[in-house]
């Protein structure tokens, strides 16, 4: 394999060339932005090192070439300032994408950027959407360590825009985190009812949106999968049973976006950036075969 430049090289440049923005389906777009991290730290080098690790990737994913659909990777966004700046920089961003009719992949970063690029969907007028979210932590505190904007508060800041969200994996949450999912009507299915038994098909309730934004933070996976990330929580699905529950929401409703939060690569251990690109890979694979040419 071609070793991939420093900094933030295309995604999979060693292997397709890189599309003009109006002909490449996944708009990759990178946001290094690490500002209320709360134990490991390192998510603001996440992008680049996912980037990177792409190039060891291989275009054939097993079923067939989702790069073909073609790719193009943003220069990574500008993420200097007061938080609300931030996000509106993020939403701005994302909006622009989706108003050329493609699909963003965004790489964290913490996962207040989720937030963000929520907005970003607001902004460009969806409406009819939900949130499903893959996580160890439910992130539905009004503050964290009097943060509003907290990494620990971005699904709570999600819901009151008044988007439906269900959450998958969770297996770390408080007192008030469950008071929030019942006042919000936050559906869920936690990591005990789901890595014990085995389970890769999720049911959306029949109410839910029909069409779906997947925010996938790392520390939803197993860390014996994934180490590399600040909060990382035992109990979480392996490989397989990541990509089938993931598999299952894209047969059940239109997934119009996505995005992999709170990676934080481990100096000297390659695994883990590998994996998260392969992850991010295996992802776009499930949604081509799946997504038709018009998001909207």
């Amino acid at each position: 394999m071609t070793s991939a430049p420093l900094a933030y090289p295309p995604f999979l440049g060693h292997e397709i060339p890189l599309a003009p923005p109006e002909r490449a389906l996944f708009h990759i777009l990178p946001v290094p932005w690490e500002r209320s991290v709360s134990y490991g730290q390192g998510t603001s080098r996440g992008p680049a090192a996912i980037l990177a690790a792409s190039w060891q990737l291989e275009a054939w994913d097993g079923e067939g070439v989702p790069a073909a659909a073609g790719l193009f990777t943003h220069p990574p966004l500008d993420v200097a300032g007061e938080p609300a700046a931030v996000i509106d920089r993020i939403a701005e961003a994302v909006a622009g994408i989706l108003a050329l009719g493609k699909f963003p992949l965004v790489l964290g970063g913490e996962h207040t950027i989720t937030y963000g690029v929520i907005e970003g969907y607001r902004l460009a007028g969806f409406r009819d959407f939900g949130v499903v979210q893959l996580d160890a932590h439910a992130d539905l505190r009004d503050r964290y360590q009097d943060d509003p904007f907290s990494h620990a508060c971005v699904m709570r800041r999600i819901v009151e825009a008044g988007v439906p969200l269900f959450q998958v994996g969770v297996r770390q949450l408080c007192a008030e985190e469950t008071a929030a999912r019942r006042h919000f009507g936050v559906a869920y299915r936690d990591a005990e009812s789901l890595v014990p038994a085995r389970v890769e098909t999720l049911s959306l309730p029949k109410d839910f949106p029909p069409s779906v934004y997947f925010t996938l933070d790392v520390d939803g996976l197993d860390p014996s999968l994934m180490p590399a990330t600040g909060t990382p929580v035992p109990g979480g699905p392996d490989w397989y049973q990541t990509l089938r529950l993931f598999a299952s929401v894209a047969a059940q409703r239109r997934i119009i976006g996505l995005d992999l939060m709170e990676f934080a690569p481990i100096p000297g251990l390659h695994a883990p950036d590998f994996t998260a690109a392969l992850l991010a890979y295996r992802l776009m694979g499930i949604i081509g075969h799946h997504l038709g040419p018009d998001l909207t």
